[in-house]
């Protein structure tokens, strides 16, 4: 629930942090020594020691960074923080892969995900400020190999480079899967256009241009073939001399599939602890997904950003540029950035998703502070929170620590009252009353609970966002660490309804569907699929992920022929891992509180 980041921590000695480090932080490998990761001093003994949750209550101890890799089954991360203006230190822990076992250091690679998108931006504007491209123009007189489909209704003026980096262009596709290695790679036109090998839909707006915030990764692909069009120069190869070459990123590329060099030092993608199959996914959609780096790197990136908006010359960005960058164009978000804080504490950054991969960066907008963090598990996310807010605590970004809170109890039927979906600039959360209190479904991997910390004020336990109910209960806003939106009560998804359809969808090693489930009898609807041995994730979901989206709860998988499992709406990602050629019945039932149940049975065995 939240694309920024609110973290904190507390302090420690040498002498408590010296053992607490030894213990491996996975399983099968050895713990690499001391210094392999790098420098150690004061600072990173603080981030050894001294993770805190995002509530702080009377009596919580902070945990280990080793105990806190354990319990997210987190192989490895890699950290850098900027403190007044240059980089204090960087470093890593753990291993790169629970197979090699080789440890992460400051010049071990990460796939950056979506933050890949904050250089896309700086790349895009240096081009504005050049005049090579424009960002106000509609964007197919920029396009030479692609067009965007025409929409009088939605898009009567075409969309612009504004509205694409802002994500207010009103186009689809949020995000993609990528391709094992080895796979066939689509080009960018068959990604825009949605054609084989790309498993997707095409490019196309589903909203009207300029009116709303809509995330998409789409996007950023038509970003990168207008770029690369204008400049007459491969996406990549315009990157690399624009702006990570002259920043001195040396260990940054977007390369996909990744060079030898890159491989020589890359973290290999985690689910689950385990490593996923070919070691990464590739991903041909550069501008929204594609960058190999490491966390000192992204730190000289935000670096020169920060002096750019100083009023520093000679920086990637005009300092005009740069602030116009960091200024809000809708909401949280700016021209590629998320936004949050306001006066001294204003920061920007983003964070990023890929399979196996999860990272996070932050830094202040005029304040020479910040943090990056990259990991290579599938849970790093929260990982990367709880160092971010060590990091926060050490140096005194009270903005970003951890607060100490008293939970104010509150009953079931309380619970119930707010329990409901929420919806709102295309963002949609369910609030689930359970026996231990609120969760927040928003689609991630395991729901986050809301604290109560006031008479209508809940603070999320992981990521730390803070939020408060109209007293009618019929909205609540986001008021700190997310986006500055409102979300109103809608009315609830009704998964009896049989005049939706309903469809089984998702992609993971190289397999990709959306497979239309049948309506069998009364409530149940079931769907039989031939599945090679692997592991998958998917969801249920309607056609535009609108009149229906049912996902897990509690982020435990679904096994064939066991016991059925609870989907509520927006829940995360169903997974299923077959161990040999099958062929799976999943029946998909309708309750009347709202929620759903999956079961799968094996029909036959290859």
């Amino acid at each position: 629930m939240g694309r920024m980041l609110l973290l904190g921590a507390t302090c420690a000695g040498l002498a408590s942090s010296m053992g607490v480090w030894a213990r491996p932080p996975v399983n099968g490998c050895a713990t690499p020594t001391r210094h392999a990761g790098g420098i150690t001093n004061v600072h990173t003994r603080h981030v050894e020691t001294e993770l805190l949750p995002a509530i702080v209550r009377v009596g919580t101890q902070p945990a280990t960074l080793a105990e806190r890799m354990r319990a997210y089954n987190v192989p490895g991360v890699s950290v850098a923080v900027i403190h007044h203006g240059q980089i204090s230190w960087a470093r890593g822990w753990g291993v790169r892969d629970v197979e090699s076992c080789a440890p992460v250091t400051p010049d071990t690679v990460f796939q950056a995900a979506s933050i890949s998108k904050a250089v896309t931006a700086v790349l895009t504007l240096r081009l504005a400020d050049r005049g090579v491209v424009s960002l106000d123009r509609d964007v197919n007189r920029e396009l030479r190999t692609w067009r965007l489909p025409s929409d009088p209704k939605l898009a009567p003026t075409g969309v612009t480079l504004r509205q694409l980096l802002s994500h207010t262009a009103g186009l689809n596709l949020q995000g993609f899967p990528g391709y094992v290695p080895g796979a066939p790679l689509p080009t960018e036109a068959q990604i825009l256009a949605g054609e084989p090998p790309a498993s997707h839909e095409p490019l196309r707006s589903i909203l009207p241009a300029g009116a709303q915030w809509q995330y998409s990764g789409g996007g950023y692909v038509l970003i990168q073939t207008i770029l690369s069009d204008a400049a007459r120069l491969p996406f990549a190869a315009l990157a690399q001399r624009e702006v990570l070459r002259p920043l001195g990123m040396k260990r940054s590329a977007f390369a996909q599939p990744p060079s030898p060099e890159i491989l020589a030092n890359a973290a290999l993608g985690h689910v689950d602890g385990r490593i996923i199959p070919g070691g990464y996914h590739v991903y041909p959609e550069l501008g929204p997904a594609g960058l190999w780096t490491t966390a000192g790197d992204l730190a000289r990136f935000l670096i020169d950003q920060q002096e750019a908006v100083a009023g520093h010359t000679g920086r990637r960005l005009r300092p005009g540029t740069a602030r116009m960058m960091v200024s809000p164009v809708m909401g949280d978000w700016g021209l590629g950035p998320s936004l949050s804080g306001k006066a001294q504490g204003r920061r920007f950054g983003h964070d990023g998703v890929n399979e196996g991969y999860q990272s996070t960066m932050v830094a202040y907008v005029v304040k020479g502070e910040g943090v990056v963090v990259l990991t290579n598990g599938d849970k790093g996310k929260r990982l990367a929170d709880e160092i971010v807010r060590a990091v926060a605590t050490d140096y005194g970004w009270k903005e970003l620590a951890s607060e100490q809170h008293v939970e104010r109890p509150l009953s079931q039927d309380e619970i119930a009252a707010l329990a409901g979906l929420y919806e709102g600039d295309g963002i949609s959360v369910f609030l689930d009353a359970r026996a231990d209190g609120l969760f927040a479904q928003t689609g991630g991997p395991r729901p986050e609970r809301l604290v109560s910390v006031g008479a209508s004020r809940f603070r999320t336990d992981a990521s730390g966002i803070l939020i408060e109910f109209a007293p009618d209960y019929r909205s609540f806003r986001i008021i700190e660490g997310g986006p500055l939106l409102t979300l109103q009560r809608a009315a609830a998804l009704d998964p009896a309804r049989r005049d939706v359809p309903l469809y089984l969808r998702g992609s993971m090693n190289g397999w990709s569907t959306t497979a239309p489930f049948n309506h069998t009898s009364g409530n149940i609807w079931t769907i039989d699929l031939e599945l090679a041995p692997g592991g998958y994730q998917f969801k249920v979901a309607s056609d535009d992920w609108r009149a229906a989206d049912y996902g897990t709860s509690d982020g435990e998988p679904v096994r064939p022929d066991g016991m059925p499992i609870s989907l509520v709406p927006h829940g995360g990602n169903i997974r299923i891992s077959v161990s040999e050629p099958m062929r799976l019945r999943f029946s998909w039932r309708s309750r009347a509180d709202g929620k759903a149940e999956l079961q799968v049975k094996t029909t036959r065995r290859r």
